[in-house]
């Protein structure tokens, strides 16, 4: 990986951002990475913590033979 350049600027008229550097070398290939500096931003959120943001409620059978058993009903409840 290149050298990293970090640069923070505003969203134009039409939301566009726009870039310039003197470190930045026409044709070169670069990455662009836009993360908002603004505190009231979407956080970015564990998965543990989605989980445990979701209702309480059960998220799966406790044990493998519930779960084959209640696909048997939705499987056979096709057939009705």
């Amino acid at each position: 990986m290149g050298s990293e350049l970090h640069i923070v600027t505003k969203v134009l008229p039409g939301n566009r951002v726009e870039v310039t550097n003197p470190e930045l070398k026409e044709g070169d290939e670069v990455e662009v990475v836009i993360k908002s500096a603004s505190p009231d931003a979407s956080a970015e959120m564990t998965l543990m913590q989605f989980l445990d943001s979701l209702p309480e409620g059960p998220r799966s059978a406790a044990t493998w033979e519930e779960v084959e058993r209640q696909f048997r009903e939705e499987r056979d409840s096709w057939d009705r």
